[in-house]
């Protein structure tokens, strides 16, 4: 495995310095945003992709720090109903794409998008529930109708430009937020959708990420990773349930919030997630995403750095010669 770091959380750094800040750390890769909303501090696809010497600048400033690229990332929500908003994130994406294809790059973060309930609508409808039965309804047309389609169409052009993995992130509010969900996109869609397992996103949602690992591993489908903590309030919890809509910022009375890794979390449980990754045969950027409210950008890295190190599995099994 590989110490990565998503770079947006050094966003108000230039390239160089955030990757010189990142190599100096013991960091071995680096997951670019570049477009939709992880933003294009570091990255501006378009513009690279037009320009041939600035995409060697770009690529020879990583390299130079001894760093590699693990994903490019442009998350967004490529099915809104609203669409000019759709090819706003979908061009963002379309150029991700290209870029990973320009630049080597094996794998590309997004999500899988939320579509609006029926095609009269105007912002995306995420659906909690099948009854009343116009939820279900809802689900049948976002899927059958925007979802699966998109997918499918963008999946062909993603072979056809050499890249072969397109990671989502499993995240509440859009229509790929569990296991099930990932696992039937994938089936209808095809091996190149997998995923960016965040473990941050099932935690609140009451899901035990060892189990959800394991079930996707069993279908080869974890892509990338994304090491990033949430604390559950329990008393919150007990209160209000898990389905909290407050601001990320009223950290007193909501029922979770993010946290840097080992601040949701003990040392225990994450040794767990990674031992359950080597088992199912991951062995690539563990990738910290920093969204910790409760300290800056630059010190959540630090300590989920020095967390992590002593808990990534960084060498070959090697031979068994107890067995």
């Amino acid at each position: 495995m590989k110490l990565g770091v998503l770079t947006v959380a050094l966003s108000d750094l230039p390239l160089k310095e955030a990757c010189e800040f990142l190599a100096e750390r013991g960091v071995q890769t680096v997951e670019i945003g570049c477009g939709g909303f992880p933003g294009k501090a570091h990255c501006d696809a378009a513009a690279l992709l037009a320009d041939e010497k600035k995409r060697e600048s770009f690529i020879s400033t990583i390299k130079g720090c001894g760093l590699e690229i693990s994903a490019l990332s442009a998350h967004g929500n490529m099915v809104h109903p609203d669409p000019a908003v759709a090819k706003a994130y979908d061009d963002d994406f379309t150029n991700a794409i290209l870029l990973a294809e320009k630049l080597g790059v094996p794998v590309v973060n997004t999500f899988s998008g939320c579509p609006g309930g029926s095609p009269q609508d105007k912002t995306p409808n995420w659906v909690t529930c099948p009854w009343p039965d116009d939820f279900s309804n809802i689900l049948d047309y976002q899927w059958n109708e925007v979802l699966v389609p998109y997918w499918k169409k963008k999946v062909a052009f993603a072979k056809e430009h050499g890249v072969s993995k397109i990671a989502l992130e499993l995240h509440p509010g859009f229509c790929v937020y569990n296991t099930r969900s990932l696992l039937r996109l994938r089936e209808a869609v095809g091996p190149e959708i997998g995923a960016n397992f965040d473990p941050s996103h099932l935690i609140w949602q009451g899901m035990d990420p060892v189990a959800a690992i394991r079930e996707l591993g069993r279908a080869g489908a974890i892509f990338h990773f994304h090491a990033k903590d949430t604390k559950v309030d329990s008393i919150n919890v007990a209160v209000n349930g898990v389905l909290d809509t407050q601001h990320y910022s009223e950290e007193l009375t909501r029922s979770w919030i993010f946290r840097t890794i080992g601040y949701g979390n003990g040392e225990a449980y994450w040794k767990d997630i990674i031992s359950e990754l080597r088992k199912a045969g991951y062995d690539y950027a563990v990738s910290i995403e920093h969204e910790d409210g409760l300290m800056s950008g630059k010190e959540g890295l630090e300590k989920a750095i020095s967390f992590l190190k002593n808990i990534l599995i960084y060498e070959d099994r090697g031979s068994m010669y107890w067995a």
